[in-house]
């Protein structure tokens, strides 16, 4: 039923947020276990560094320190029609980069309108808004961030939500995971799957295309 919802929220204009609390307190109810015995269980160590870690990163948003490097990084790679190459590559290792360090939610948010406006920039003019995003032209700039922001998240602990929690569980059952230790294992991964990236895009848009 929580799955549902989630698929549906548009259409019922529910947030998300909304219907995970009603799915949580209908199980609660039906469940019928000890109110306090289910708050204990709860991994409230990880709920402190999600809250800590969105404002943070809601005060970088706020203060435009990620849309100005963002649109830097865009201006230095000087997109054309002809060639986007240097703008996708960038776009795939700075979001990496990006999400290995703050939530890559935030920053996809921010990059969009930066995409769309060097878009603009390229395209012809007149064009609307769905014209423009769906272009084949910035294709292979959405894919570089769309891989960059999700590979680049499992380079550090805080990178991605899945990482925070999987550590918690980890030392919860006595077997804590350093910073070090994590980032010891996954940086090398996370190079590597970027390299393949970085080929495929290459591959995709600029040999096979």
């Amino acid at each position: 039923m929580v799955v549902l919802g989630f698929v549906f929220h548009g259409i019922l204009h529910y947030e998300p947020a909304t219907i995970a609390i009603l799915g949580a307190a209908i199980l609660l109810i039906i469940s019928k276990e000890s109110t306090h015995h289910i708050l204990k269980e709860l991994e409230w160590p990880t709920l402190f560094f999600f809250i800590g870690l969105f404002i943070i990163v809601g005060g970088v948003v706020k203060a435009g320190l990620i849309s100005k490097l963002s649109e830097s990084m865009i201006l230095l790679t000087k997109p054309s029609p002809e060639n986007m190459f240097l703008t996708a590559i960038t776009t795939l290792w700075f979001s990496a980069i990006s999400s290995a360090i703050i939530d890559n939610i935030p920053f996809v948010a921010s990059m969009i309108p930066l995409i769309t406006d060097t878009a603009h920039a390229v395209l012809p003019s007149g064009m609307d808004f769905k014209s423009v995003v769906q272009h084949s032209t910035l294709m292979p700039v959405w894919w570089p961030l769309a891989l960059g922001a999700c590979l680049g998240g499992n380079g550090t602990p805080v990178g991605a939500s899945a990482n925070v929690i999987t550590i918690g569980l980890a030392e919860k059952a006595g077997y804590p995971i350093s910073f070090r230790k994590f980032i010891v294992y996954a940086i090398p991964i996370t190079i590597e799957t970027l390299i393949i990236s970085n080929i495929y895009i290459w591959l995709r848009y600029y040999i096979f295309n």
